[in-house]
């Protein structure tokens, strides 16, 4: 740790003041000359703290400047540092490069290998079709001859490729009459035999056809028999209906004089609908309730009643 200049200088002082000459008798000298002992060794002390700073200032001058050296060598050595890794960095990449390029060319050889062998078997495919084609030229050497000798006998064509385009044609024609000529063949036959099946069935045609009308006209008197069976229903049901519907009517008109009654019994008007039935009857219900309560109420009072 660095010591501040003020504390420094003092302890070199106070060192200096301690390493005075031992005193034989301090008793006997005279104050002045301890005093000017004192002085002079306040001025020694001051010459050798003089001394040390101007010694302390050089070193201390040396020892920045030597700071500033090995601060610059840091720096250098940074320096170089970045330009060493920069430079691996760059052979690093020169070398992904060249391994690149390399396995590039190395495909692309492969690829130009490959070609100029596609290319061989190419090569050696068109020789064989060449050598075909003269061997079918040397064998349509004849038929050549004779296309010429027909174009001098059918003056109409000028050249060989119109003789050959109208044979073409005409085969092509031929060709397609045949084909015509087998599918019209082939549909007469497909008619024949359907006629021929339906000459073989019709009896049996004619035999399932009985049978389906048989079981038709059965199945037309069945349904016969369960409309008139559903009619006689249906006309019971609606007598039915009506018995009830007129029950219905007496019942309401029934019910409808009860409560007019009941009404009149209690002296006042009606308030219910003519329809609500249910309410009317639920009213003379409360008011035959209330009657059976009064009767059996008088009955017992005369019951109890004394008899005289």
């Amino acid at each position: 740790m660095a010591v501040p200049w003020e504390e420094y200088f003092q302890l070199v002082l106070e060192e200096k003041l301690s390493m005075k000459i031992p005193e034989q008798n301090m008793d006997h000298v005279p104050p002045v000359l301890r005093l000017l002992e004192k002085r002079q060794e306040l001025v020694d002390a001051d010459r050798g703290l003089q001394a040390q700073k101007e010694v302390f200032e050089i070193t201390k001058a040396s020892l920045k400047q030597r700071w500033e050296q090995l601060e610059q060598k840091k720096q250098e050595l940074k320096g170089s540092l970045i330009r060493f890794e920069k430079f691996l960095q760059d052979a690093e990449a020169r070398r992904s490069r060249a391994l690149r390029r390399a396995k590039e060319e190395r495909h692309l050889a492969g690829r130009r290998e490959a070609e100029a062998l596609r290319l061989r078997a190419q090569l050696a495919e068109l020789q064989r079709k060449r050598a075909r084609l003269q061997r079918g030229l040397q064998r349509l050497e004849p038929c050549a001859r004779l296309l010429e000798q027909m174009l001098e006998l059918l003056p109409e064509f000028q050249e060989v490729p119109e003789l050959v385009a109208r044979f073409d044609g005409l085969a092509d024609m031929q060709a397609a009459l045949r084909l015509t000529e087998r599918q019209r063949l082939a549909e007469l036959e497909e008619a024949r035999a359907r006629l021929q099946r339906l000459r073989d069935s019709w009896q049996d045609e004619l035999l399932l056809q009985g049978q389906r009308r048989a079981h038709l006209l059965e199945r037309l008197e069945s349904a016969r028999e369960r409309t008139l069976h559903w009619e006689s229903k249906w006309i019971q049901i609606q007598n039915t209906a009506a018995e009830k519907t007129l029950l219905l009517g007496r019942t309401r008109m029934a019910v409808l004089n009860m409560y007019q009654l009941v009404c009149q019994h209690q002296r006042r008007p009606p308030t219910l609908d003519i329809e609500d039935t249910e309410g009317q009857l639920e009213q003379v219900k409360l008011s035959i309730l209330d009657l059976s309560a009064m009767l059996a109420g008088l009955h017992q009072a005369e019951s109890t009643a004394p008899t005289s």
